[in-house]
C-alpha cells in the first residue's frame, strides 16, 4: 500500500488569526510549498457518522475572493456528489444552485 502525506502549515498572528496557508502534496504535480488564502477541509468520521470541518482563510483573503471560493467549491462539491453517487440530477440541481449564488453575489452577469 503506497501512502501519500499532504502537509498543511498556518502561520498565524499575535490574535491567533491566519497571517499564511502553505500546503504541499507529495501527488499533487506541483513543485514545492504552495500558498493559499483559504482553504476548506471536511473529514468523515466513521466511528460518531459525522462531518468535521476546518475553514480558514487569511487576513487578507478579500470578501470578493471569498465569494469566488464559495463559488468554485459549491460547484466542485456538485461534481464530486456527482462521480461519488451517480445522482446526476441532485447535481445539476447543486450546480444550478451554484449558478444562482453567482448571480445573487454579482460573480457573472444575470441571465
Amino acid at each position: 500500500m503506497k501512502t501519500s502525506d499532504i502537509n498543511i502549515s498556518v502561520s498565524l498572528d499575535e490574535n491567533k488569526l491566519p497571517v499564511k496557508i502553505e500546503w504541499k502534496a507529495e501527488d499533487s504535480g506541483l513543485d514545492g510549498v504552495n500558498e493559499s488564502k483559504a482553504l476548506m477541509m471536511a473529514f468523515w468520521d466513521k466511528k460518531e457518522n459525522n462531518t468535521m470541518r476546518m475553514d480558514l482563510w487569511t487576513k487578507d483573503m478579500l470578501v470578493d475572493e471569498m465569494k469566488q471560493f464559495y463559488h468554485q467549491c459549491l460547484l466542485s462539491m456538485a461534481d464530486t456528489f456527482d462521480r461519488a453517487t451517480g445522482e446526476d440530477k441532485m447535481a445539476g440541481d447543486m450546480r444550478d444552485f451554484a449558478d444562482y449564488f453567482a448571480e445573487k453575489m454579482k460573480l457573472v452577469e444575470k441571465k
